[in-house]
């Protein structure tokens, strides 16, 4: 694929200098761009290196002094990251998992695929399932009995979707996703010393030996329009009703949602984060990662957490946490700065104590 700046630049709605007729192949950082490449040079710090690569063309910021870099051409981005979502988009080539159904599919007669679906090699498509139009279901996906997915989603290769799981439109999957397994929900036949202790919070002393029984998933998963799930993301089925992840969310990598969890609309959960059962996240809300959510609680609108914050309590809407257990992120700071300074205080407490413990010295 060729672009000319020009057409880039009002793809993105931006403004464009120099030789707008100039054409590109790519985009690459401005030390390693070549003469076909658009290098990302959108401040003074990354436009330094420039001149160790061979880019004719430039995004720059607003301003920039773009010839006296030696370029030929620029777009400029006043919001580089959003010049950078635009523009990877039009870039982007996908994965080539080319059209139609492959021979090696297998798809229930009774799946319905809307016009335009994309079945890849060995993937499995359960009864009664139905694909939107222009969805591509990648090599060695399983998609189970009664699922139904919207449009337009892009499930790449070895995602699994469990029986009567429901997708909006726009869905994206990375590999490895794994979205409907049963929850992890097991109950002992008498009172457990889990229980126990989490209502006593001390030792059970000598514990007799319990058998779990399994609490059957009898719900599924909803998921709303616009919604992306990293690779070997996870998650569980409701108990009763369904988990729900609500639209424009994003997962990364490794996150987990248990059952009967609630996601609100447009939340971000970064890279390993763990949510436990029956949570309730409100909307907007950030979770950073590796960040814990103790089970049967709610997050409101607009909280966030810092990386590695582990949630053990209610957060009201806009609450901004970190630490263990989570607090407010300017009295974590403060702990963290009081800590700091322990070992220092420590010295000066050995030091009183010699000096008030030496003979002679005044009550």
């Amino acid at each position: 694929m060729r672009f000319t700046i020009q057409e880039i630049a009002q793809s993105l709605g931006a403004e464009a200098a120099g030789d707008l007729s100039l054409e590109v192949t790519g985009a690459n950082e401005p030390g390693l761009a070549t003469a076909d490449e658009l290098a990302m040079a959108m401040a003074p710090k990354y436009a330094e290196s420039l001149a160790e690569g061979r880019a004719r063309a430039a995004m720059v910021w607003e301003g920039a002094d773009w010839q006296a870099m030696g370029l030929e051409a620029a777009i400029f981005a006043p919001r580089p990251r959003m010049a950078m979502a635009g523009l990877t988009a039009i870039m982007d080539r996908g994965q080539s998992f080319g059209d139609g159904i492959h021979p090696a599919a297998v798809i229930d007669p009774t799946a319905v695929l809307g016009q335009g679906v994309t079945v890849g090699p060995l993937a499995v498509i359960g009864a009664g399932a139905r694909i939107g139009d222009n969805s591509v279901i990648g090599p060695q996906c399983v998609i189970g009995a009664d699922v139904v997915i919207g449009a337009d989603a892009q499930i790449r290769e070895m995602v699994s979707v469990g029986a009567r799981v429901v997708i909006g439109d726009r869905f994206r999957a990375q590999p490895g996703a794994r979205i409907g397994g049963d929850g992890f929900s097991y109950v002992t036949p008498e009172v457990s010393g889990v229980e126990n202790a989490r209502k006593t919070l001390g030792d059970q002393g000598e514990a007799e030996a319990q058998s779990w029984m399994r609490i059957h998933s009898l719900g599924a998963v909803t998921i709303g329009d616009d919604v992306e799930i990293g690779s070997n993301c996870t998650i569980d089925n409701g108990t009763i009703r369904n988990t729900e992840i609500g639209n424009g969310s994003k997962l990364d990598n490794l996150v987990h949602v248990g059952h009967n969890t609630r996601v609100g609309k447009d939340c971000l959960l970064c890279g390993q984060t763990g949510i436990s059962g029956s949570v309730d996240i409100g909307n907007n809300v950030v979770l950073g990662g590796q960040t814990g959510v103790v089970d049967n609680i709610f997050i409101g609108d607009g909280a966030i957490a810092g990386g590695g914050t582990k949630i053990l309590s209610n957060v009201p809407a806009g609450r901004v946490v970190m630490g263990y257990p989570a607090v407010k992120m300017e009295l974590h700071t403060d702990m963290y700065k009081a800590q700091r300074r322990l070992p220092r205080l420590m010295r000066d407490v050995e030091a009183l104590k010699k000096a008030v413990s030496k003979p002679g010295a005044k009550d």
